[in-house]
């Protein structure tokens, strides 16, 4: 016989530890994320990537359905989760990049950013009242002190990564990014690469071939959208989506 309470005893109160060492809250929050379209991260010697899925529904209009996010020209997210969880995070993450923009002249760096929105996030573990942001986000970007991509958890912790996937198709993506993955390749490689990730993970669900990449150039700092006959013409080139 177990000596540990089942989780409904600690699952309500979001600052109570169970027995054994957990906030069922975070969990819970986790799940959610695991649940949601696949995103990823990949940092190469040219910049970063980020990637994620497109789920539109039939009479959505084109467009307002968005998984990545601009913070600066320097430094995009794409989150999985809750979308509405996640804008707030958005907002406050694009102020925080005018604010080191205007007050020390200079765009800020993607660790600081990163870290800042997880402070928010573990905040609001240690509350009553409130619950965990059901949201993970992987920040991409490039800075002074070079390519980044930084994964965070809704617990508020943050790991940085050379590669890194979220969401219901991870497993297919992380199997490819480990066995694939290299840090020599370029941004065009990268992105391409990251098309036959999410491709791959949404033909294992049987689902169909609708994914959103940008890339973000070191030489130039910018974040740019690939359109979606490049995308069209990476999977041509890929041998997916037939």
């Amino acid at each position: 016989m177990s000596v540990f309470a089942a989780p409904g005893a600690y699952d309500r109160a979001i600052t109570v530890f169970s027995p054994d060492g957990r906030l069922f809250q975070v969990e819970y929050a986790m799940e959610l994320v695991n649940r949601g379209a696949t995103i990823l991260g990949i940092s190469c010697s040219e910049g970063a990537i980020l990637g994620a899925e497109e789920t539109v529904d039939p009479l959505e209009k084109a467009g307002s359905s968005w998984k990545i996010f601009k913070l600066d020209n320097h430094i995009g997210a794409a989150i999985v989760g809750l979308s509405s969880d996640a804008r707030v995070l958005i907002d406050q993450a694009r102020v925080y990049a005018q604010t080191n923009k205007l007050t020390y002249d200079e765009p800020i760096d993607v660790e600081v950013i990163t870290k800042r929105i997880c402070d928010i996030k573990q905040l609001y573990t240690q509350h009553a009242g409130v619950r965990p942001f059901g949201v993970s986000m992987i920040f991409g970007g490039v800075d002074k002190t070079g390519n980044h991509v930084f994964g965070t958890h809704p617990s508020g912790t943050y790991r940085a990564y050379k590669a890194r996937a979220e969401g219901a198709g991870r497993e297919t993506v992380m199997k490819i990014l480990k066995d694939e993955y290299r840090e020599d390749m370029n941004l065009k490689e990268a992105a391409k690469f990251a098309v036959k990730c999410l491709v791959k993970a949404l033909e294992a669900r049987q689902l169909p071939p609708r994914i959103k990449i940008t890339v973000i150039s070191s030489a130039t700092q910018k974040m740019e959208m690939l359109s979606a006959d490049k995308i069209e013409e990476h999977m041509k080139e890929l041998g997916l989506g037939k």
